[in-house]
């Protein structure tokens, strides 16, 4: 079954918003993961960028998991209302991401391919064509 958690872009604010979260719903952040961990080829940041949080995922209830990053204009990202939320989504198998991918993608805008990312995962977004910005995201159970 695939899993649906809200995904939230921030501006300079991404850890102090997650602090509070947890000040809201408790708990602990289960993965934090900041840009000096997961470097960018051919990509320098400018200084204290780096310790920007990359991403950030707050596991609330039984199998919800409130997640967020930075968006960092030396990336070429900017925040504006609308690109503030994505909604990931978690399906069971490669293929089943790679089909709710394409048919999320029909009418709309890919920003990144569905493809095999440095952390492990199959990994894409996209605007669909209703101006909804969607994330998909394979984990191979190991």
């Amino acid at each position: 079954m695939t899993r649906f958690n809200p995904y939230l872009n921030f501006d300079g604010k991404t850890e102090e918003a997650f602090n509070f979260y947890k000040s809201v719903f408790g708990g602990e952040s289960a993965t934090v993961i900041r840009f000096k961990d997961m470097p960018i080829e051919d990509v320098s940041l400018p200084k204290g960028e780096a310790d920007k949080i990359m991403h950030i995922g707050l596991p609330i209830g039984r199998d919800q998991v409130l997640m967020g990053t930075e968006l960092l204009e030396s990336l070429g990202q900017k925040l504006v209302m609308g690109n503030n939320l994505h909604i990931s989504i978690q399906p069971d198998s490669k293929e089943e991401a790679g089909r709710l991918f394409a048919a999320l993608a029909q009418g709309g805008k890919i920003g990144m391919p569905m493809a095999g990312q440095p952390w492990g995962d199959d990994y894409g977004d996209l605007q669909d064509g209703f101006g909804v910005h969607w994330m998909a995201n394979y984990h191979q159970e190991e």
